[in-house]
This record gives structure tokens, C-alpha cells and sequence, in this order.
């Protein structure tokens, strides 16, 4: 299988960044993270916190929902990215994946994959085709559909297509923002699967995620945004160990985690 390029591959460095909306409403205070170069880290929080936000800051859309960034930096590698719009995210290779799928629903599957490509600059017919070897290899249900409308597709099918058109520009660290939403249990694990397959090849991930058990398994890191602020930070595996990971994002009570590492 066709594989995202690594080699020399940076990393995202947020530092000290606050984000506003309308000049009034303060979304980030001073939230600083790292995705190393292939690694998949993920932030969690509860409805509001900010990740979104967050992503959008890096992949150059927030002011797309009038909102700037008013303190701070991104940087991938050398490669400024706040203040940036997003085809020069696209073009330093991070790609982001937007919380509720978003495809363009009258086009074909064919139509959207190629979306994924522009804003790039021309690129050689055989590269083209191996972006849409993987991205086919990963999905074999949307090289059956090509030619259906995508808005007929059913949700886990649009959740793949999205994904898909992310990785026709063949991106060293993706985005993802909450790609488990309202999908199926058998569908969210697969959607897991293809976040581990994606990563073992190669591209870096930063995961927005309300399914901290699966968030937290496919990730090294995860940091814990409170209320536009990093609360918490650390291994992926240490964290699903403390009392407030457990209570508020894996739905456990501490008496009965507890009982479950006596037994």
C-alpha cells in the first residue's frame, strides 16, 4: 500500500496560543501542545472546551468563523501556520478532517476525492494515483461507489469518503475532529482501525475525540482541555489511569475502577 511520505517529517508545536471570537469571546488561554513527527496524540474535553478551536487554528480556518488568533504561535517544522489560510496548511502538509464529515453531497465519491487535491500544486499523474490506491486500499467500499452521489452514502460511508479526500494530498499529520460522531459501534471500530493503518504509514495524527477509550488507545499523548485551557497532560496510557480521566471521560466511578484492578 502506497504510503504518506515520513521521511524528515516535522513536528506541530502550539505554544502559548489564545484564540478569540468577535474580539469578545476568549475560546484559548495560552494552550501550548507538540504532535511529534509520526505520532498519534489526542485531546480530549467536554462540549466547549476549545478543541475544535484549536484545530482550526492550526489548519488556518478560524477566521473562516471570525475568529483570530491573539497571542502565541503554530508552527509546523519551520512553517509559521497562524495568521495562515488553509491551502498553506495544505501545502505544509497538515490536512484536517472537520467534525461532521462534510462532503460535498451532490458530488460524486469520484468527484470528492479529487476535491482533496486542489489548492496543491500540480503534481505528477502517478503521485494522484497512489493517493487514490491507499486511499481505495483503506476503504474498498468507496472504490465500489465512485460514481455515487455522496450524499447518498450512508454516515460510516460519508466518515470514510472524508477521510479519504484528506489523504488525496497526502498529508504528514492529520487533523481529525471527532470522526467517531454518531456512527455505530462496528463502524467506530473500524474508523480506529483506519486511524491506526493511517499512522503506521507514516502520517502523524492529532485527534479530537469525545470517545476517550478509543482516543486514548490509539494515542502516545493526550492533553485535557478544560474550558479553553490544557488541565491536564501526559502518556495516553497514564492518563486513562487517573481518577478524573476515569470519571468524567470513561464514564467509571473511582470505587469501581478500583474494584476492577483488585479483582
Amino acid at each position: 500500500m502506497p504510503a504518506a511520505p515520513s521521511d524528515g517529517a516535522p513536528a506541530l508545536h502550539v505554544e502559548s496560543l489564545d484564540v478569540t471570537y468577535g474580539r469578545a469571546l476568549s475560546a484559548l488561554r495560552s494552550v501550548s501542545l507538540t504532535v511529534p513527527p509520526g505520532a498519534v496524540v489526542a485531546l480530549l474535553g467536554a462540549n466547549g472546551a476549545g478543541k475544535t478551536t484549536l484545530l482550526r487554528a492550526v489548519s488556518g480556518t478560524l477566521r473562516l468563523h471570525r475568529g483570530a488568533v491573539t497571542a502565541g504561535r503554530v508552527r509546523y517544522g519551520d512553517t509559521v501556520l497562524d495568521g495562515r489560510d488553509p491551502v498553506a496548511a495544505v501545502r505544509a502538509g497538515v490536512v484536517q478532517v472537520p467534525e461532521g464529515r462534510r462532503v460535498f453531497a451532490g458530488l460524486t465519491v469520484d468527484e470528492n476525492l479529487r476535491a482533496g487535491g486542489l489548492g496543491l500544486n500540480r503534481r505528477a499523474p502517478d503521485q494522484v494515483r497512489e493517493a487514490r490506491e491507499r486511499v481505495f486500499t483503506l476503504f474498498p467500499r468507496l472504490a465500489e461507489r465512485t460514481r455515487q452521489a455522496a450524499g447518498l452514502l450512508s454516515g460510516g460511508e460519508q466518515q470514510m469518503l472524508a477521510i479519504g479526500r484528506a489523504l488525496m494530498a497526502a498529508p504528514r499529520l492529520l487533523l481529525l475532529d471527532e470522526p467517531s460522531l454518531g456512527l455505530a459501534p462496528m463502524m467506530v471500530d473500524r474508523i480506529a482501525g483506519v486511524v491506526r493503518e493511517i499512522n503506521a504509514q507514516g502520517t502523524a495524527v492529532l485527534l479530537v475525540e469525545q470517545n476517550a477509550g478509543m482516543a486514548l488507545s490509539l494515542a502516545a499523548h493526550a492533553y485535557v482541555l478544560e474550558v479553553g485551557e490544557i488541565g491536564l497532560s501526559g502518556a495516553a496510557a497514564e492518563l486513562a489511569r487517573t481518577d478524573a480521566v476515569r470519571r468524567l471521560y470513561l464514564g467509571e466511578t473511582t470505587d469501581a475502577a478500583d474494584g476492577k484492578g483488585a479483582a
